[in-house]
């Protein structure tokens, strides 16, 4: 090789590098909001599909993939042209005759997921300790709104970050799993579609767990929470957006979206090659699914998808109770802000904390897992499709954006997104 020809090759890998390390500079608010997505609940979910009709269901992930980065990319967009979240948008643009029922919505079905996921974590902690699990509810409660009162946002950005990291267990969970590939890219790339309500309702619910109302939220404030890390501390700082700050924030939304979706496959496969090839399709809860996965995958990918239970429900039940309190402090226009100390504001730390209190209290009081999930699926099948047709009116409105609204083809995507919820909420009802 020539000085110029290696000179060119070391040219060319360095600015791969530079892009490589810009592409990771990027990632944030939307990477962590679809890492939560995966949350124990949507495990169970993904895993009860996978034993039920095995490869069959693997399609779903690439068809909800554009659906969920469609709508989190509008909640990005009005916050960043904005500067304003979405409960604060809401209020203005549409009243709080509005704004406040779906305030309760959101909240009831946060707090039953809360409930539900931190009684999944404690579940399969106690499996791998063999020690009760009411003894790790109120530990991972504990340290959880701890985490979110007194560390920095600076801090808990860069640890939820990191903690996304956690999820590709379940890509090695599934690898272990030793699937028949051939079956696997065949029913990847040929949707297989069962007439039948039991498939119905669980396409239903993977959708409903996928494109969930709390992300919405989430989105929105941690796009202002950004920009305020960033010295925008006024709103007419933050109103409008560059081209890349808008390009950057679709990478990041994207990026987190696919991602989200890419574990919901790997899990679907890791059921399917497992506990649907051996006959075990009667999964009730994600502690189920992991026990019965260690006879036909080992007890390495048990660990993994055990451990990976308790990680993702350590990143989304902050999520579930963080959206809780910016939209209902936002509706009574409290001061709103994880960078904030609690003594700043208090009444969105009493939210905060009072959803991780009574999601703790639901566990205790005997609340069953399955009733919580059902519960909360309902709400948040009857709230996502208004909440859609809300944020892309808005995301489409001159007057909202300043005149920079969403382009042609994200409006198309925010309507269809919204078509499809409302005709999975009213699917859910029937089934």
């Amino acid at each position: 090789m020539t000085q110029d020809a290696a000179h060119g090759a070391d040219t060319r890998l360095t600015i791969a590098a530079s892009a490589l390390a810009r592409f990771f500079r990027i990632l944030g608010p939307g990477l962590v909001t679809g890492a939560a997505d995966d949350d124990p609940s949507g495990i169970g979910t993904y895993s009860i599909a996978g034993a039920q009709f095995g490869f069959g269901v693997l399609w779903t992930a690439w068809f909800s993939a554009p659906l969920m980065a469609s709508a989190q990319v509008l909640c990005s967009r009005l916050a960043l042209i904005t500067g304003r979240g979405l409960a604060s948008l809401i209020r203005e643009r549409f009243g709080l005759w509005i704004l406040w029922p779906a305030c309760v919505f959101l909240t009831v079905a946060n707090v039953a997921n809360i409930a539900a996921d931190l009684g999944a974590m404690a579940a399969s902690t106690a499996m791998i300790f063999r020690v009760p699990a009411y003894c790790f509810t109120p530990l991972y409660t504990a340290a959880l709104l701890a985490l979110m009162i007194w560390t920095s946002y600076h801090a808990i950005a860069r640890i939820f970050k990191w903690m996304t990291l956690v999820l590709f267990a379940y890509v090695i969970a599934a690898l272990l799993a030793h699937p028949a590939w051939d079956r696997v890219l065949r029913a990847t790339f040929i949707p297989h579609v069962e007439w039948s309500a039991s498939y119905l309702a669980a396409f239903v619910a993977i959708l409903g767990t996928t494109i969930s109302p709390y992300l919405f939220f989430w989105q929105a404030n941690q796009e202002i929470e950004e920009e305020v890390e960033h010295g925008k501390i006024t709103l007419a700082q933050r109103r409008g957006a560059t081209g890349q700050e808008k390009r950057d924030s679709r990478t990041d939304v994207v990026t987190g979206a696919v991602f989200s979706n890419l574990v919901m496959y790997f899990i679907i496969l890791t059921a399917g090659a497992t506990l649907h090839a051996h006959g075990e399709i009667h999964i009730g809860t994600t502690e189920q699914a992991a026990e019965a996965l260690r006879p036909f995958a080992g007890r390495t990918a048990y660990l993994l998808f055990t451990l990976g239970i308790v990680g993702t429900g350590m990143l989304c039940v902050p999520v579930l109770a963080g959206s809780t309190a910016y939209a209902i402090a936002e509706a009574a226009k409290w001061r709103v802000s994880l960078r904030c100390p609690p003594h700043r504001a208090p009444q969105f730390y009493r939210v905060l904390a009072a959803a991780f209190a009574i999601g703790l209290a639901l566990n205790f009081a005997g609340v069953g897992a399955i009733d919580m999930l059902f519960w909360s699926a309902i709400l948040n099948g009857l709230l996502a499709p208004p909440l859609l047709f809300l944020v892309v009116r808005m995301a489409s409105d001159p007057v909202v954006m300043g005149g920079d609204t969403v382009s042609p083809l994200l409006r198309a995507l925010g309507w269809f997104t919204t078509i499809v919820m409302t005709l999975a909420a009213i699917a859910m009802f029937v089934v």
